[in-house]
């Protein structure tokens, strides 16, 4: 890594200046790396190695043991996300703020991966899924407040776009090559392992970072810090507005895609559900990816991001109707299309809105901590959630694929929900 930032880079300075394709790249395969490690288990590794310790039965037992583990995972990721935004805030390393904690949280997040694979227990299981959403947490952390660090205001629509394409690209690349090699579930999660160190680690070797001095750093003490974990709604309305909204719609989203493997086996019925949930990343993959570059790129231009986020949380509102009154594989399929046109649309530009909303630039990391928590939580915490609905309404009605119909309806009140939240916010358009 090298040991000094460019004269240009200061850093509480609003930055300005561009950044250029050598940035973007690194930034990109880095994420690319992240959510393969990250989804790859969620949608198939992790459901499998938790069904098949489980004796054969309907379904409800695996699915609520599932959501249990990402549950608890979440309540961790709740505390690591804003902790590991502060101490990157407070760090004064001569190789930057940011880089030694994506450093860091790569290698957590790889050596927790690859131990979760020789787990034969379900406390091994979560103790370990556990260590790998806090490697997680603190990498992403991190290298999200590169963008507030780094990035013009005017370019966060199209950067933060390198976020969600990569998130459908290894989602499916992650399932893809797991299925195609017919891996096991240890070389499953030992690959996408690998695949997360290798490629994380060109950005942090080719991307500067602006050292901060000593006497700069804000202050070191743990009341300081759990107080920074506060922001007041009434102080920073836009901030709390931005952040229910995104808390929102991504429990919306979470709960329409986090149990579509369970979906598949118990609410359609399909045989070979595996493949069938690749077809369905497939297609979500495509619309992700455009939808994120184009929306993303047009939210800059015109320089709004408002009426984006609202268009992107109906279209997923939409798509969770679909599965819940059409419950037919041919739909399934309809619905990955309006799921992936509204949630890259989302990624893109409520990334960019988080940037803007935030209270000061000395604690972007910490900040940008606590609006990742509306992330990574949702998605840890809908699991357990969802397998509540489900296991609910089928314990009411007798039968499981009833209890997915609950679920997906309540996946699209919530995401309605979450578009409206950011219409109160006056700082941005």
């Amino acid at each position: 890594m090298t040991d000094t930032a460019p004269p240009a880079l200061r850093v509480f300075d609003e930055p300005t200046r561009r950044v250029p394709g050598r940035w973007i790249a690194g930034f990109a395969i880095a994420w690319l790396g992240i959510w393969m490690a990250q989804l790859t288990p969620v949608q198939l590794l992790l459901p499998g190695q938790i069904d098949a310790l489980r004796p054969q039965g309907d379904g409800v037992e695996s699915v609520v043991t599932f959501g249990i583990i990402s549950g608890i995972a979440g309540v961790f990721a709740l505390v690591s996300y804003p902790l590991a935004g502060a101490l990157s805030d407070r760090t004064t390393s001569r190789f930057g703020r940011r880089r030694p904690w994506i450093v860091g949280g790569a290698i957590l997040f790889g050596l927790a991966l690859g131990v979760l694979g020789l787990q034969t227990t379900m406390v091994g299981i979560g103790i370990c899924w556990v260590l790998v959403i806090v490697g997680f947490c603190v990498l992403t952390a991190a290298l999200t407040a590169m963008i507030s660090d780094q990035v013009p205001v005017g370019q966060r629509g199209v950067i933060s776009a390198w976020i969600s394409a990569p998130q459908a690209v290894g989602l499916i690349l992650g399932v893809l090559l797991v299925i195609a090699l017919e891996l096991t579930t240890l070389l499953g999660y030992g690959l996408v392992a690998v695949l997360l160190i290798a490629l994380v680690m060109p950005f942090v070797i080719v991307t500067p970072d602006a050292r901060l001095a000593a006497g700069d750093r804000p202050p070191f003490t743990m009341r300081a810090l759990v107080g920074g974990f506060w922001v007041s709604p009434r102080r920073y309305p836009d901030f709390a507005w931005t952040l229910l909204g995104r808390i929102l719609v991504n429990i919306g989203n979470a709960l329409g895609t986090t149990l579509l493997l369970f979906f598949l086996i118990y609410g359609l019925g399909r045989e070979d559900a595996d493949t069938d949930l690749l077809i369905l990343i497939v297609v979500y993959t495509v619309f992700i990816v455009g939808s994120s570059f184009i929306i993303g790129a047009w939210s800059d231009r015109i320089a709004r991001r408002k009426p984006f986020v609202v268009f992107s949380a109906g279209m997923q509102a939409v798509a969770a109707l679909l599965l819940a009154f059409v419950p037919d594989f041919t739909v399934a399929l309809v619905a990955s299309a309006f799921l992936g046109l509204g949630y890259g649309a989302f990624l893109s530009v409520d990334q960019a809105l988080a940037t803007q909303v935030l209270p000061d630039a000395a604690s972007r990391g910490k900040d940008l901590g606590i609006m990742n928590i509306a992330t990574t939580v949702p998605q840890a915490m809908a699991p357990l959630l969802g397998a509540g609905i489900v296991a609910l309404v089928a314990g009411a009605t007798g039968a499981i694929a009833t209890g997915f119909v609950g679920l997906f309806v309540v996946s699209g009140l919530i995401t309605i929900l979450g578009a409206l939240a950011v219409l109160p916010v006056k700082a941005v358009r």
